[in-house]
C-alpha cells in the first residue's frame, strides 16, 4: 500500500456542530485527517477524533495561523490540504479537485471557490476567492510563511500575497456543491455580525500594511 501524498489540516474553534461530518467527508479518501482544537469551549475535539481525526488540542484560542503551525508538527507528507471546519456539501473528490493541479506540475497552490453549495457563501466566496479557507500546497512551502504562528482571520491574505511575492502559480478550482455555515447561523445574528466585523476588521488592517 503506497503512502499518502496529503494530510488534510482542519482548524477548528468551537465548531462541535460540523467538524464530525467534514472529517467523515474526506476520509474515504484516504488520506490522514488532523484536527487542531483551538482552544474550543464546546465539543470540538471530542467529535473530532470520534469522526476518525488526530486531534491536536491547543489550550487557549491562538488563531488560524497558530492552529495551521501547531498541525503541520504532524504532517508527515509532503503535500497538505486546508480546510474550514464549518464546511457543507464536503465529498472526497473535491480534495482531488484541490490536490491534481500540484500533482500536474501546474501549480504552487490552489485555492477553492464555492459553486452551487449555499447561494450567500457562494456569492462571499466569489468576490474575495483569496480569502478562502479551502487549499492545497506543498506542506514545506507552508512551513516558510513569515509570522505563521502569528496570524489569525488574515492568513488567507497573508499567503495569497506571499505565494504572489514568490512567484507562485495559484490555481482557482471550482468546489461543486460545497458551502460553508455563516457565523450568524452558528453565533446569533448579532455575535454572528459582530464576529464577521472583527474578522473584516483584522483583514483589512493586514491588507493596508504597506508591502515588505
Amino acid at each position: 500500500m503506497s503512502e499518502p501524498l496529503a494530510t488534510v489540516l482542519i482548524p477548528a474553534y468551537n465548531e462541535e456542530a460540523t467538524i464530525a461530518q467534514v472529517v467523515e467527508a474526506v476520509k474515504p479518501a484516504g488520506f490522514p485527517v488532523v484536527v487542531v482544537d483551538d482552544g474550543s469551549s464546546d465539543r470540538t475535539a471530542e467529535r473530532a477524533a470520534a469522526a476518525g481525526a488526530k486531534v491536536v488540542r491547543l489550550p487557549v484560542n491562538r488563531g488560524k495561523g497558530a492552529a495551521y503551525a501547531a498541525g503541520l508538527a504532524e504532517v508527515a507528507t509532503p503535500y497538505v490540504v486546508l480546510l474550514d471546519a464549518d464546511l457543507t456539501g464536503l465529498k472526497p473528490e473535491h480534495l482531488r479537485v484541490l490536490l491534481d493541479p500540484l500533482l500536474a506540475g501546474e501549480a504552487e497552490m490552489t485555492v477553492g471557490v464555492f459553486r452551487g453549495g449555499r447561494w450567500l457563501s457562494d456569492i462571499g466566496n466569489r468576490i474575495t476567492p483569496q480569502l478562502s479557507g479551502q487549499r492545497a500546497l506543498a506542506r514545506d512551502r507552508l512551513r516558510e510563511l513569515p509570522g505563521l504562528a502569528q496570524a489569525r482571520y488574515d492568513v488567507e491574505l497573508k499567503l495569497t500575497r506571499y505565494a504572489r511575492g514568490q512567484g507562485w502559480r495559484v490555481r482557482y478550482v471550482p468546489l461543486e456543491g460545497v458551502g460553508q455555515r455563516l457565523k450568524e447561523e452558528k453565533r446569533g445574528l448579532l455575535a454572528g455580525l459582530a464576529h464577521r466585523l472583527r474578522m473584516y476588521l483584522q483583514i483589512l488592517r493586514y491588507a493596508l500594511r504597506p508591502k515588505a
